[in-house]
């Protein structure tokens, strides 16, 4: 049966199995979730699993009425000549939401990757939901443009299906990606992200994005960019650091309550663990939940998220790895487990760009 790429509230939403070889003769076993009268969007859309354990990927219904798989591949640190096989297997697996961004400087690998698999005819282009991101140094408005075009081109597409704004803060721009002073500290540039956000509305106009998102924002800096006058596109998404160490139980909420949708990054808690870092794959209370399903603490950790409605991109380069990430729709976690997990909350972030505190529109001082 074709997809139905968009439902009226209330309809029933189908499916396509794709068949990236592996998923050849799988059943989809269960129902399609209904999507409810004046549902909000960010809720999650469909669902479907395989007969092998192999699951279809679910969706997020965006604002834009397009759909996001809640579950991607995430790309920062992927080492350069293992990224784009990284990126081939995946694909082959049935994942279809890839997470990039100009920062990781891998673009080229990676669009190598998505290259080679729609001319193997694995995918098309529009089974993909390809994500990149504006880096800090390009928030003067005339560089917006340059940069979603070079990101497009390294990724041998025509078009993106979101931009986000990486960070609120801008930078001094040129070639230097994160220009410091004799202290070591961030150089800013004058740039607000009002007006980045205009420049971000440009590409949707162009063709260059069919959406366009956020990424690390506190609650204030949303409410005075929802606020902003002739504001032509709200954002579709905000991407945040989220995993039982930092639940953002007031963010996602209020996010939810917008109709923005969330993604969740490094959803394993620390990339580089420093000295007194939590272990959070080591956390007892996450092994016991893992053992009783007979799934990994990765597992356990990715289903937390899309339990909330969260779409998540874990990141890996080993085939093993990525195939065992996949396999997080053939389980749930119970209530009093989501409670346990959410009660693991030491509101700890890895992600602090403590080079960056002095900014004027540092976002993680706030509440949320």
């Amino acid at each position: 049966q074709p997809p139905i790429d968009e439902a009226l509230p209330g309809e029933q939403l189908s499916l396509r199995l794709e068949d990236p070889g592996r998923l050849k003769h799988a059943a989809l076993l269960n129902s399609i979730a209904r999507r409810l009268p004046g549902e909000e969007p960010g809720r999650l859309a469909e669902f479907a699993s395989t007969e092998s354990g192999r699951s279809m990927a679910a969706f997020l219904a965006l604002s834009t009425k397009a759909r996001m798989p809640i579950f991607g591949l995430g790309t920062w640190r992927a080492p350069p000549g293992k990224v784009e096989e990284a990126v081939k297997y995946a694909i082959d697996l049935g994942y279809r939401h890839i997470d990039c961004a100009h920062f990781y400087k891998n673009e080229e690998e990676i669009g190598n990757a998505i290259r080679q698999k729609i001319k193997e005819g694995v995918v098309k282009r529009e089974d993909l939901f390809i994500v990149s991101k504006l880096w800090c140094n390009d928030h003067e408005r005339p560089l917006v443009k340059k940069a979603c075009q070079t990101s497009v081109t390294d990724l041998k597409l025509d078009y993106l299906d979101l931009y986000l704004i990486h960070f609120p803060m801008g930078f001094k721009a040129g070639e230097d990606m994160i220009p410091t002073d004799e202290n070591g500290m961030v150089i800013p540039s004058n740039t607000d992200y009002l007006d980045t956000w205009e420049a971000m509305e440009e590409l949707v106009d162009c063709g260059l994005t069919k959406a366009i998102g956020i990424s690390n924002f506190n609650h204030d800096q949303i409410e005075r960019l929802l606020r902003k006058p002739n504001l032509k596109y709200k954002p579709v998404n905000h991407q945040i650091e989220c995993h039982p160490y930092l639940t953002q139980e007031k963010m996602i909420p209020y996010c939810q309550s917008k109709g923005i949708t969330v993604t969740a990054y490094r959803p394993f808690g620390a990339h580089t663990l420093k000295p007194g870092d939590p272990i959070l794959l080591e956390d007892p209370k996450i092994k016991e939940i893992a053992a009783r399903h007979k799934k990994s603490t990765a597992q356990v950790l990715i289903r937390f998220h899309i339990q909330r409605n969260v779409a998540v991109i874990p990141k890996s380069d080993k085939p093993h790895r990525l195939e065992e990430n996949f396999k997080v729709f053939d389980f749930e976690l119970t209530k009093e487990e989501m409670e346990t997990l959410l009660g693991l909350n030491k509101n700890w972030r890895d992600c602090v760009m403590a080079q960056c505190v002095n900014h004027k529109d540092y976002p993680f001082k706030a509440d949320y």
